[in-house]
């Protein structure tokens, strides 16, 4: 990767090298390689599937008005251009976004400090995002249905993937339950924000927690957003009434006004599950994509199958929240 780091460099304005790309981690929607030389280092998210310059604008914004009430999250850097988003060397390789590097380790959400930082934050961000006139998209509020899951099934059996009976009973069975509850927002209580807020989306380093991963920011019920997270912070379907109660506290004690109000609250968390092993389960039969990407896929289905939100679990957490 020597001939992409340099044109990185040049294409960022970062000096002379020598510079060195080394692969991180692989997440949904690309690849994070680390940009190191003269003695600092930057974080590159390599985008495998396109790229909406539109969505990356909403993301800078939202970051930079979050920035303002203090929560702390990596700069998105813009090129010589001025753009937040670039193919460096040749137009036809991947869109890349440059930010800074953070070291830390990935939150407890068992740790309390953690928990009242992460309710405060999602109280801010609210704040930070108010206002939106934008609607929702389909992913938070609509989900497959029963034709689009017996398509994709199909193909994951015709190309026999061993997890295809697994993927069959879920159809069967939690599918169309959770279906049930995914509904479009009405149109009060929307908000511009993260989307994506979990504790693998936050390192903890020397200095604090900092809020990683903002590609998805976008309008959002925020009380959908705020039970999605409740659900992700304390323990998912292993309830820890406890944390729910104390991020909750810390949340409408920063001025956070969402509420749960019972499983309909939850219809963002359950579409996004089901969309997310609907979109893995194509990928894994798509000969457009690489094997490496077909491989990514289905290994997300098969762990995404085993954690999949239990309506029981949610009866629990919303007991617990005393709504």
């Amino acid at each position: 990767m020597h001939d992409a780091a340099d044109s990185l460099a040049e294409t960022y304005a970062l000096g002379p090298g020598p510079w060195t790309m080394t692969p991180v981690t692989r997440g949904a929607l690309g690849q994070i390689w680390k940009l190191s030389g003269n003695g600092s280092s930057w974080a590159v998210k390599e985008l495998l599937f396109g790229c909406d310059e539109t969505q990356v604008g909403r993301e800078a914004a939202l970051r930079d008005a979050a920035a303002d009430l203090g929560i702390v999250s990596p700069r998105l850097h813009t090129d010589r251009h001025g753009a937040h988003v670039c193919r460096p060397g040749s137009s036809g390789g991947s869109s890349v976004k440059l930010y800074d590097w953070v070291e830390g380790t990935t939150a407890d959400a068992s740790d309390p400090g953690i928990l009242d930082w992460f309710g405060r934050t999602m109280a801010l961000l609210h704040q930070a995002g108010d206002g939106t006139v934008e609607t929702p998209g389909d992913w938070y509020e609509r989900c497959p249905d029963d034709a689009d899951w017996e398509d994709v099934l199909k193909k994951v059996r015709d190309a026999g993937l061993p997890w295809a009976e697994e993927l069959g009973r879920f159809v069967a069975t939690s599918a169309p339950q959770l279906a049930h509850w995914v509904t479009p927002s009405a149109p009060g209580g929307l908000v511009t924000s993260h989307l994506d807020l979990q504790p693998q989306n936050v390192l903890v380093g020397p200095d604090g927690p900092v809020l990683l991963d903002w590609d998805n920011a976008g309008p959002v019920s925020a009380e959908r957003e705020f039970a999605r997270a409740v659900f992700v912070w304390s323990g998912g379907n292993e309830v820890n009434a406890d944390a729910a109660r104390r991020l909750t506290r810390a949340y409408r004690g920063a001025g956070g006004r969402a509420v749960v109000t019972g499983p309909e609250s939850f219809s963002m968390l359950f579409a996004t599950a089901l969309n997310y092993i609907h979109v893995q389960a194509e990928t894994a039969v798509d000969p457009a994509v690489t094997a490496a990407q077909r491989e990514f896929a289905g290994e997300q289905v098969v762990t995404c199958l085993r954690d999949v939100p239990d309506l029981a679990a949610v009866s629990l957490l919303v007991a617990a929240l005393d709504v």
